[in-house]
């Protein structure tokens, strides 16, 4: 009997729940298709916006182009009304694919019917939850990391300045910018998951939620995340991603218990 509670007790449900999780986000093609994405989008942004800036033959009128590669983190006014090419077309749009992603990988249990052999086998709704946010979170992670590499990458093909003076930021600013903005991604992988508890089966609803909530939650970003963050942004991000993730959490344990499963 003693026994049989130790391995039913929650550390080692949810120990369980990682492992099925882990293995089956590494076997998932989204995730690589995603991850590539993600090293490939700030190249092609700043290559070819490089190439197109200037002035435009046909009109004459100034063509808006990335002066700096930092400006693909950021920007460290945290203007959340400037709409610029440079404020739009930034790591901010990985919270848009990380939502996708969620969507994408929590509905296909749904499809499978894996969710439900799940639940009634062995698992608890609340530890599937709590998984996926964990699992999902360090996929969301490598996105914004290999993001960061590609803006390297793009910024020294493209020939971009790397001074940080210029854009108001320094080495630690940007540092923090980027913990900034991995632990924000907790609010939009909480998000799609609680949406995708709703949408289950219906791919398009999920995702359409998503991106709407998304929509909502885009101009909070810069505002959050600035290029010149310091330890309040950080302490911002890394304690209330958590806390938003755990009542969103909350939300899907109930969606979960509540409805049907199909």
């Amino acid at each position: 009997m003693n026994a049989n509670m130790k391995i039913n007790d929650f550390g080692n449900r949810l120990k369980t729940m990682l492992k099925v999780d882990a293995r089956r986000i590494f076997l998932t093609p989204a995730l690589y298709i995603m991850l590539g994405v993600s090293l490939a989008l700030p190249i092609l942004i700043l290559v070819m916006t490089s190439f197109m800036g200037g002035t435009n033959p046909e009109t004459g009128e100034a063509v808006e182009t990335f002066t700096n590669v930092w400006q693909a983190i950021g920007s460290a006014g945290g203007n959340a009304m400037n709409m610029d090419l440079t404020s739009m077309c930034n790591i901010n749009l990985l919270y848009f694919l990380v939502a996708i992603f969620v969507c994408l990988f929590v509905s296909e249990d749904f499809r499978s019917g894996y969710v439900k052999n799940l639940f009634t086998v062995r698992s608890k709704k609340l530890d599937y939850v709590l998984s996926k946010t964990i699992v999902l979170f360090v996929a969301a992670t490598g996105m914004f990391v290999l993001y960061f590499i590609g803006a390297m990458i793009g910024g020294g093909i493209a020939g971009l300045s790397f001074d940080f003076a210029s854009v108001g930021a320094s080495a630690g600013g940007i540092a923090a910018c980027m913990v900034s903005k991995i632990f924000f991604s907790l609010v939009f992988v909480s998000i799609a998951l609680t949406l995708s508890a709703v949408g289950k089966q219906r791919l398009w609803l999920s995702i359409l939620g998503s991106l709407a909530a998304g929509m909502l939650l885009f101009t909070m970003i810069p505002m959050m995340t600035p290029l010149n963050s310091g330890a309040f942004n950080v302490a911002l991000c890394v304690l209330g991603g958590p806390l938003f993730a755990a009542g969103l959490g909350a939300a899907s344990n109930l969606i979960l218990s509540k409805t049907s499963l199909v």
